[in-house]
């Protein structure tokens, strides 16, 4: 298994040495930060298993710090260093969510033990299954994205347990994978996996699919039909598409997830199931259930865990990795596919697309302009083409902070109804710097006013 991660934090540069030798000594991989905003600006790039910090620091506290780290990555454990006049804060932090707190001077051994409790509890030992399980579980999820690499070490863990996980997404962005990769995870993984698309199966048949039938039961059962429910028996069931799941039917499938048994159309006594589900839709369910047309019981059975996978437009540095994938297993299914690579401005332009279809649009342009080429590099003309125009243009970075600065300041003219003064204080800027701001947007504090 591959070392793990600490990232360590602290403004005393004596300190940061000494702990960072420890640990590396204690075969763990360190980076260090002598700052929490330091910290922030490697953290994407790093991708801890862990945070330690020293809790008083100049500028950004670690308090501060673990806030902002909770908002992005809610379950990277941090670890507090505290001296014992701060020990109250610290004792405060445990209850906002921060693993343990240490104070200094701490014995070496009592910070490992620390370290080793946190990733034992936040990163749960799988059971002992072969190394190309422990490798494979999501082999098929290519990604370098750290919002997707948060969420599968939130789907790993989860994996662990029984509960019923609900994945939001819009279409296109790959849930049945993501649901597989959970499946590989659990002790379930050497069980079926059995995915059910609810949209595609016409109403009058979802009874019989899913439950199964006994022959005579309708016209056409001329045998006994072994439902998908009691085909994923032991193993893990994948409803896609929940949210399209009629109305009458959802009554049918919560009582089959309550009492752990399905009864096949036609037949007079129940058969046990076990199975994990795992659901998934792109339609707002909470809506659906105001609407009445989603079952509100059914919706808290199916949604103990939510999982959001992102969609492509926030996930730009995975499009040429994903793009290349895509153009590699082409050739490996076609002879007679003689692309072998995207030229530097036909990636541009994927990778600036605005793919409202996601990761499905991306594998659909990548084969068009494959099996239409004739030449090994695919060209900017051909993307764009099978684009149909549909490029998007990422903003140069003064034109967003212009824009930003602009919102901001018409948001807060419109908090305070035009009062420069209280603006001004809100921002934390003097009167005269802050008309200077205004005046650079053209924003005029009076149209805020009410009469």
């Amino acid at each position: 298994m591959s070392q793990n991660k600490i990232l360590l934090v602290d403004d005393d540069p004596r300190l940061l040495k000494l702990l960072s030798l420890r640990l590396t000594a204690a075969d763990f991989r360190v980076e260090t930060a002598n700052s929490g905003h330091q910290a922030l600006g490697k953290l994407d790039a790093f991708l801890p298993h862990l945070i330690i910090t020293d809790l008083r620091m100049e500028g950004m506290d670690g308090l501060t710090l673990f806030s902002s780290v909770q908002h992005k990555y809610p379950s990277l454990p941090v670890i507090i260093l505290t001296a014992h006049g701060t020990i109250p804060d610290a004792v405060d932090a445990t209850h906002k969510g921060v693993f343990s707190y240490l104070t200094k001077p701490f014995d070496s051994q009592q910070l490992i033990l620390n370290i080793k409790a946190a990733l034992e509890q936040c990163y749960p030992a799988m059971e002992k299954v072969s190394e190309e399980k422990d490798l494979g579980w999501r082999s098929r999820i290519i990604t370098q994205n750290p919002a997707m690499e948060e969420l599968l070490k939130q789907a790993q863990r989860i994996a662990q347990s029984e509960v019923s996980i609900l994945i939001q997404s819009d279409s296109g962005t790959g849930k049945e994978l993501l649901a597989r990769a959970v499946h590989n995870a659990s002790p379930r993984y050497e069980k079926p996996f059995v995915p059910i698309n609810c949209a595609a199966i016409p109403d009058n048949l979802l009874e019989s699919e899913l439950f199964g039938h006994r022959k005579g039961a309708f016209t056409g059962a001329d045998r006994n039909h072994t439902g998908l429910i009691e085909a994923a028996d032991g193993g893990t069931l994948f409803l896609d598409e929940i949210g399209d799941m009629p109305l009458e039917f959802q009554a049918k499938l919560l009582r089959v997830l309550q009492e752990g048994e399905v009864r096949p159309v036609g037949a007079t006594q129940s058969i046990p199931v076990d199975v994990r589900v795992i659901s998934a839709t792109h339609t707002d369910l909470d809506a659906a259930i105001q609407a009445g047309t989603f079952r509100e019981d059914l919706y808290y059975r199916l949604n103990v865990v939510m999982l959001e996978l992102p969609p492509l437009s926030e996930r730009r540095e995975d499009i040429s990795l994903l793009a290349n994938h895509f153009l590699q297993q082409l050739r490996k299914r076609s002879e007679n596919c003689v692309a072998k690579s995207f030229s530097p401005e036909a990636m541009e332009v994927l990778m600036t697309a605005p793919w409202p279809g996601n990761i499905r649009q991306l594998i659909n342009v990548v084969e068009q302009v494959a099996v239409l080429t004739v030449t090994p590099i695919i060209s900017e003309a051909q993307i764009n083409k099978a684009l149909r125009g549909k490029t998007g243009e990422i903003v140069p970075l003064a034109d967003a902070q212009s824009e930003f600065e602009r919102n901001y300041l018409v948001r807060i003219l419109q908090m305070t109804q035009g009062n420069v003064t209280l603006a001004a204080r809100l921002a934390k800027r003097n009167r005269t710097e802050f008309y200077k701001l205004l005046n650079r947007h053209q924003l005029e504090p009076k149209i805020f006013r009410h009469d």
